[in-house]
């Protein structure tokens, strides 16, 4: 039987094995570069990382601040080691890519294709790293305090969306003369808070299960769905020039039933959750059977136009009320450490500081728009401290501190109004300025406001043995 087309010989194929040959010999080698360029990328962003952690935590400041400053040392604004294409960079901007074409077998004509798998790959891990960063971060957090300071971390977060939302576009639009749909956009990106950032600087100072670190938690998670249906909202105006009021209502029963949902199923399924940990025999049982169940949480987020971060954090949440807790937190800790600091490290890569040069003509308007905005940033956020009820004695000036930080969440409403062509490039500069200055600001603040060298009693698991501690004293 003749399995060869009638019109292929085997003189044909004979002929064409060299040229697929080598074409399979051009595959495998690229493949080999981008993972040498993911290797000395993950080095630079390790060693980074440390450095600039051990440099804050010296200085009396959080690491995570560090590593933020680390990533801005070594992206676009400065070494250009960490560069990445969705900020109109190449290959040829990157001293990564140039290193690895002088110590490598990669052509000038190759290296783009291989700079953008890389970046991807870098991009990915780092989403990878704020997800289980939120995962670790609700493994920490007291699902019955979450649920205790529950009405009071929905006003903080109700009037931390509206304050910055409404001052925000209403003086862009009344004071400078900004149209409308920018001045829309940039009064969303006002909304964001970066609970990554912020639950990192209150962990790090032990501060994450008092009761201000927890309405600060809850409201920062409540400020991501009231952010993400903002964000519809707003990219749905630019889209169609009118809110499609479907949509919006989608987003709000979705979030609602996930959040609630995911917390009362994983309760329920816990039990069975336990047993089936306990029966294996294998290394890591737990540790990996727990990244299950975090991950399909993500995913089931991420597919309902919710955040990945929110199916992490509710996994968390629920696994932080087994017996397994203590166990899994102590596990989990080595792959933060290896995921995590790529998460900050490439938040502060992508931040250009160009936009703060004075001199260029086209950044003085983004100068004069950016300092409005940061003054509604942090008012808009700050006030939310004193819409706190039946706390007496509550700090209500580190709730509102730590709501500041904008972060990563404030870069995608940026990227997504500068991906529809609403934003001019003065507001563009204006709002990146703005999450520039609130992601920096907000941990040092935060430090101070709570006290670094105080540590008092928090809420939740050890609260009796942290007050017997603080008495014997």
């Amino acid at each position: 039987m003749n399995l060869l087309p009638s019109t292929l010989s085997f003189s044909s194929v004979w002929t064409h094995l060299p040229i697929l040959a080598a074409a399979t010999e051009t595959e495998t080698a690229d493949g080999a570069l981008v993972l040498a360029g993911v290797l000395l990328s993950l080095a630079v962003i390790y060693f980074t990382s440390k450095l600039g952690g051990e440099i804050c935590l010296r200085l009396n400041l959080p690491p995570v601040l560090g590593e933020l400053v680390g990533g801005v040392a070594i992206g676009v604004s400065a070494l250009k080691l960490l560069v990445f294409p969705e900020g109109s960079a190449d290959a040829g901007d990157s001293l990564l890519m140039q290193f690895l074409q002088a110590t490598s077998a990669l052509t000038p004509e190759g290296s783009q294709s291989v700079f953008a798998v890389q970046s991807e790959v870098i991009s990915l891990l780092s989403e990878l790293g704020v997800v289980i960063l939120l995962f670790e971060i609700g493994l920490e957090s007291d699902l019955k305090e979450l649920i205790r300071v529950g009405p009071q971390a929905a006003l903080v977060a109700v009037v931390g969306v509206v304050t910055p939302f409404a001052l925000g576009t209403a003086g862009l639009v009344y004071l400078f003369h900004v149209p409308v749909i920018p001045s829309v956009f940039a009064g969303a990106a006002l909304t964001a808070t970066s609970i990554g950032i912020t639950a990192k600087v209150l962990s790090e100072i032990d501060r994450l299960n008092s009761t201000e670190g927890q309405i600060i938690i809850g409201a920062a998670v409540l400020d991501d769905v009231l952010g993400i249906i903002v964000l519809a909202v707003v990219a749905s105006l630019v889209k169609t020039g009118e809110i499609e009021i479907s949509n919006v209502i989608y987003l709000i029963i979705s979030a609602g039933v996930f959040l609630i949902g995911a917390i009362l199923l994983g309760r329920f399924l816990i039990p069975f959750f336990i047993r089936l940990v306990d029966t294996m025999k294998t290394r890591g049982q737990l540790l990996l059977a727990s990244l299950v169940f975090a991950y399909i949480l993500s995913y089931t987020a991420q597919v309902i136009q919710l955040e990945a971060i929110l199916g992490a954090f509710a996994a968390g949440l629920v696994l932080a009320e087994t017996e397994k807790r203590e166990e899994l937190a102590e596990q989990i800790i080595p792959v933060a450490d290896i995921l995590v600091p790529i998460f900050f490290v490439c938040v502060g890569a992508k931040t250009d500081l160009s936009v703060l040069n004075p001199t260029v003509p086209s950044n003085r308007e983004g100068l004069i728009l950016a300092v409005f905005l940061m003054v509604v940033a942090i008012i808009g956020k700050v006030v939310t401290g004193w819409s706190v009820f039946g706390q007496p004695g509550i700090n209500r000036l580190a709730i509102g501190i730590g709501m500041i930080p904008r972060g990563e969440v404030g870069l995608v409403f940026l990227g997504v109004g500068s991906a529809s062509g609403a934003l001019s490039k003065p507001t563009e500069a204006a709002i990146i300025m703005m999450v520039i200055l609130t992601t920096f600001l907000a941990p040092p603040l935060l430090r101070i406001v709570f006290g670094a060298a105080e540590t008092v009693p928090t809420v939740g698991e050890g609260t009796t043995e942290a007050v017997e501690a603080t008495r014997k004293q």
